[in-house]
């Protein structure tokens, strides 16, 4: 199998998706523990939620589990959040705090994952960003991720739906920033139970923070999500629910097809 799959677009946006993958090649696998070859940590289904949002977008998604290598983060292991409970470029635990692996991953080992893994996800996924805006002037990637709603380990209480991170601002244009959030801000939606927050506990990951370049012309946003707003339940099997789904897919949509509308305003001007 290989590391990453590409969708080319002939649009602006790009959507990145580095945690959806759930292949953990042999030779890892036999390293993790009862608790890690549940995998739970996974971005369940978001491939499916996304698909066929926008006919004209790029997708660029990792095949890997995140306890192999995660691919939202630095490769030089620096942590997104000093100070607070987080996980790192080869997990130690999973997001409960419990660890994954029989015995300690190596240097060595990280050092081979990064080169056989997080590397090609990202050369493909900077090829795509470049192509994008050497074609529009411009290229907006969103980096599409969701999490169970309750991880007392690395958040209190309970998760809002929608979790908009733009790395304090740095990340792409105000006025994206401006119609990302305002697309989760209809009365309608909070009927539905969809509330949302802006750069709190995530406020986007190393993907974001690195390739959010607004005055270069790429903007970045990560979209984080609670896996409530579109699983039967939070645990294993982890069911889609169509119901739930299609509610989301909607708003989603929505977000999507305006970042798309807003892109030509984005271009840098020579």
């Amino acid at each position: 199998m290989t590391p990453v799959e590409v969708t080319e677009g002939a649009g602006p946006v790009v959507l990145a998706m580095p945690h959806t993958g759930t292949w953990v090649p042999a030779e890892v696998g036999k390293l993790l523990n009862a608790e890690g070859r549940k995998l739970r940590d996974t971005d369940w289904h978001i491939d499916r939620l996304y698909s066929g949002l926008l006919d004209d977008v790029t997708v660029v998604r990792a095949t890997f589990h995140r306890y192999v290598i995660d691919a939202n983060r630095d490769p030089g292991g620096a942590s997104l959040y000093p100070g607070q409970n987080t996980t790192g470029l080869v997990p130690a635990t999973d997001f409960d705090g419990q660890p994954i692996w029989d015995r300690p991953v190596t240097e060595d080992e990280v050092a081979s994952r990064r080169q056989a893994f997080h590397a090609p996800y990202h050369a493909a996924l900077r090829q795509q960003v470049d192509r994008v805006r050497a074609r529009h002037g411009v290229a907006v990637l969103y980096d599409c991720h969701s999490i169970r709603s309750e991880v007392p380990f690395l958040f209190d209480g309970l998760l809002q739906v929608f979790n908009i991170g733009t790395f304090d601002g740095r990340s792409c244009a105000g006025a994206l920033q401006d119609v990302v959030a305002g697309g989760v801000s209809d009365p309608a939606d909070a009927r539905l139970g969809f509330d949302a927050v802006l750069n709190q506990r995530f406020k986007g990951g190393w993907t974001t923070r690195h390739y959010g370049r607004p005055e270069e012309g790429v903007h970045a946003v990560q979209m984080e999500l609670a896996q409530r707003a579109y699983l039967k339940t939070e645990a294993a099997p982890w069911h889609y629910d169509t119901g739930k789904a299609d509610a989301l897919r909607t708003v989603l949509g929505k977000i999507l097809r305006d970042i798309r509308e807003i892109a030509p305003e984005l271009k840098v001007t020579p």
